[in-house]
């Protein structure tokens, strides 16, 4: 069996902490601040890079960082050919990339690729400062970006080499979590909604005074869901009560949240958990927090004799409402620097990428994937079109950004209270 994405499973079926539950569970665990301990800021003048010990940033869309580049961890240099009889060593999340995308790119190059997968980026993350593996490519969350440079993890992108970033979308060739894209290029991109089952469901959030209260309906007790994730959870709850700020630092606000959502397990009876790809379309969940990734990929969930179209999924037409993104790095003690580069290109690729989505739904941020392109080529139903995310999104959208591990805590939990009764 192949597991989704974002379900967040291990081989064996027990459930893991959700991709985004990461970071407010590292600041419990104390994670969070042990990689923060290492974080630092450097200043560049004639002599080289001079660096200082500092706590570690926290970029924001209003507060962009660029993050330094060490003279002991230097970009590799033009011109160099791809390593021969080389395996490509690519560290991803279960189930995030298309086999055959990876299958295709070692022919090209003449090289075999070998893809290892993580659950958590808790996992991931202990795994790549161990020292005791050897990866060329890296998949991590936008929220851990300083500590990887900090840590001197990842290597700096040579630019050379990923000619295709023109084909990214503008706000990615210089994002405010790593300007000028010095560490990453962008890999998915995908918004937090509502799906909802619309022969089972008479509302329509659409149609609705305010969505996000949607789930707190008890007319449906029992097939209502939330995401498995802290983040994601503690968010709607803030959103009902039209917080926007997801990132918020009030006590009072966060208190709010967690009230509504304590509210809404004894209004419904309330399920929390990640299968919203397969729960919505199988009809055993009615109404579903859900990412739009998932609802994309839902016809190939759908029971036989059942239309896709019976499938809905909200996000805000404002486009004011969770928006995020995943990235590709390149490891520093990687064995394969050129070819790394060469993958990171490959996959910012129009007709790479749409082979890509065909596969795990989540869209990349391409100009030319457009919601008319993936329709015409079946990779998404007319239906489900509010899936798409635009560049727009990423101007509008709501970020859940990294926290400090203080905060980061509290937000933890929070979250406990209401998923250890549910």
């Amino acid at each position: 069996m192949v597991f989704h994405p974002r379900e967040g499973r291990f081989g064996d079926g027990t459930t893991s902490v959700s991709r985004r539950a990461f970071l407010a569970g590292a600041a419990a665990t104390g994670l969070a601040a042990t990689l923060a301990a290492c974080g630092s800021s450097s200043t560049k003048g004639a002599g080289g890079t001079t660096t200082t010990t500092q706590p570690l940033a926290l970029p924001r869309p209003n507060d962009p960082v660029t993050w330094p580049i060490y003279q002991s961890n230097p970009a590799i240099a033009d011109g160099l050919q791809p390593e021969k009889n080389a395996t490509l060593k690519l560290f991803n999340w279960v189930a995030y990339i298309n086999p055959k995308v990876l299958k295709d790119f070692g022919k090209k190059y003449n090289c075999k690729v070998e893809l290892t997968t993580f659950n958590t980026m808790d996992e991931a993350l202990a795994k790549l400062r161990s020292g005791q593996f050897e990866f060329d490519v890296f998949v991590p969350t936008v929220d851990v970006i300083g500590q990887l440079v900090a840590s001197k993890l990842i290597s700096p992108l040579n630019h050379s080499y990923i000619p295709n970033i023109t084909q990214a979308w503008s706000v990615f060739q210089n994002p405010f979590y790593d300007q000028s894209w010095q560490y990453t290029v962008p890999y998915t991109i995908f918004t937090t909604g509502i799906a909802w089952r619309k022969d089972h469901v008479t509302e329509d959030p659409y149609a609705s005074a305010n969505p996000w209260a949607f789930p707190w309906n008890a007319k449906y007790k029992g097939k209502i869901a939330l995401l498995d994730d802290a983040r994601e959870g503690i968010g709607i709850g803030m959103l009902k009560n039209g917080i926007t700020d997801l990132n918020t630092s009030d006590p009072a606000q966060l208190q709010t949240a967690t009230n509504s959502l304590l509210e809404l397990d004894k209004l419904v009876n309330l399920h929390i958990d990640n299968n919203d790809y397969s729960s919505i379309p199988s009809g055993q969940t009615w109404i579903h927090q859900a990412w739009s990734g998932d609802m994309a990929a839902a016809q190939n969930y759908m029971p036989k004799g059942t239309s896709v179209d019976v499938v809905g999924y909200w996000f805000p037409p404002s486009g004011i409402g969770p928006v995020a993104n995943d990235t590709m790095t390149v490891l520093a003690n990687g064995k394969n620097p050129v070819l790394a580069h060469l993958f990171l290109n490959y996959l910012n690729d129009l007709n790479i990428a749409l082979e890509n989505i065909s596969f795990n739904g989540y869209m990349q941020p391409l100009t030319g994937v457009t919601p008319e392109v993936l329709v015409q080529q079946g990779i998404l139903p007319p239906s489900l079109t509010s899936t798409v995310v635009l560049e727009s999104m990423f101007a509008t959208g709501l970020r859940e950004l990294e926290l400090s591990p203080a905060l980061g805590a509290q937000y933890q939990q929070a979250w406990l209270r209401v998923s250890s009764g549910v």
